[in-house]
């Protein structure tokens, strides 16, 4: 294993699940992807491994696909070992800097990666009531990842910290002050990577410092959510206490009158497992339209269907109210970054939501929001004032050039 010290190294990126595990194998600082791929359906039936090396280098080349053995995360551990063992540019172990894992919820008490301990997992268990099924999953793999490589430096880089830079009146709710004194009743933010990702890239394709930049970045996938970043710190971002907060998802609610909830359940006789399943899996886009997938609702909207029609008006109305809001936010606007899955594949939703923005200085060109050229290009018309740009995010680089930070600050 490399010392941490060292100028370079690789970083293995976990990301675990209830029943998955997906993991990334970077050479850093460069940010080259060696090998990564996900273990789906750990412990269930006809668990399967799908990897890609530098063999089959390239986002759009189809994956290794294999039935495994993996009654448990343990066993699905080995198998993610033999298979970066096979892959083309892994020096072994010893050329290992440090494993970095994403942790949803840090609460407040993390607000940067943190090296993991014996007391840090302490407090990642204490948080696991603010995500239950999160927290849980990502200390099973802390737990095994420590166990195969015990002498290895493993960082947690927590979702939640990105945002932990809100001031007060951002991030509080107007409720008894014993709701956040004593159960931590306050607005999180989730998606913080990525949002950090994108902001830093967005910086580096307009040739400007961060810290001049006022920024809205928009993570717009089956989970969304907008943050206002000015000078590479977030001020507001629209998901809250839990990801449910804010804009319009793939089957989340977003923002809703907290009043419906303690009705529903009155009228329907709803138990709280069944709001949180209706509000968390069954509505958003599905909710309305009975589809979660952006690709169907505009196929289904050309062809004339009023429903996927009024789902996507709905969308891109929230966003472009969270668009206004976080603008007055910041005072002064340099660029807007859409990014994820619909975020970078959907030049219709990105047009759809900057329509009527030039009273904020900001507008798409169709040309050129209809061409893709790379991993940042702008969209936005020349003349104003307001850039737009589509960057497309990596968590997983993110999370290793946080790892890379603490174990190796020298070579970040």
């Amino acid at each position: 294993m490399r010392t941490a010290d060292g100028d370079h190294g690789l970083v293995l990126v976990i990301n675990c699940g209830s029943s998955s595990i997906k993991y990334q194998l970077l050479r850093m600082p460069q940010g080259e992807f060696v090998a990564g791929g996900v273990v789906e359906r750990i412990g269930e039936t006809a668990p399967v491994i799908k990897h890609r090396d530098l063999s089959s280098a390239g986002a759009s080349e189809a994956p290794h696909i294999a039935e495994i053995d993996a009654a448990d995360h343990r066993e699905a551990f080995h198998h993610i070992d033999m298979a970066l063992r096979a892959s083309p540019g892994f020096e072994g172990v010893e050329g290992l800097v440090a494993i970095g894992h994403r942790v949803v919820h840090g609460g407040e008490s993390f607000s940067a990666p943190t090296l993991i301990t014996p007391t840090v997992i302490g407090s990642i268990r204490a948080l696991s009531s603010l995500a239950p099924l999160h927290n849980p999953p990502n200390l099973v793999g802390i737990r095994v990842c420590r166990e195969r490589f015990p002498t290895l430096p493993q960082v947690a880089v927590f979702d939640t910290a990105f945002h932990q830079t809100m001031p007060p009146h951002a991030y509080r709710y107007a409720i008894p002050e014993d709701w956040y004194e004593r159960d931590g009743i306050r607005r999180y933010g989730f998606h913080g990577s990525s949002h950090q990702y994108v902001a830093e890239q967005a910086a580096v394709y307009l040739g400007r410092p961060i810290e001049d930049l006022h920024l809205i970045t928009l993570h717009l996938g089956n989970g969304a959510s907008a943050a206002a970043i000015a000078g590479g710190r977030c001020i507001d971002t629209s998901m809250g206490f839990t990801p449910l907060e804010g804009l319009v998802m793939g089957t989340r609610s977003g923002d809703l009158d907290p009043a419906i909830a303690l009705y529903m359940q009155k009228v329907r006789e709803l138990r709280p497992e069944d709001i949180d399943r209706l509000l968390n899996r069954e509505s958003g886009l599905r909710g309305l339209c009975g589809s979660n997938d952006m690709r169907d609702l505009l196929a289904r909207s050309e062809a004339g269907d009023e429903d996927a029609r009024l789902a996507i008006d709905l969308y891109c109305y929230r966003v472009k109210k969270y668009i206004g809001a976080y603008a007055a936010a910041l005072g002064s606007l340099d660029a807007v970054v859409f990014t994820g899955g619909v975020g970078e594949n959907a030049p219709a939703i990105r047009l759809q939501i900057c329509e009527g923005l030039d009273i904020l200085g900001l507008g798409l060109d169709v040309q050129r929001n209809d061409a893709v050229s790379g991993s940042a290009f702008e969209i936005g018309r020349s003349e104003l004032t307001v850039k737009v740009l589509v960057v497309r995010t990596n968590e997983e680089l993110q999370i290793a050039r946080e790892a890379m930070r603490v174990v190796a600050p020298s070579a970040s």
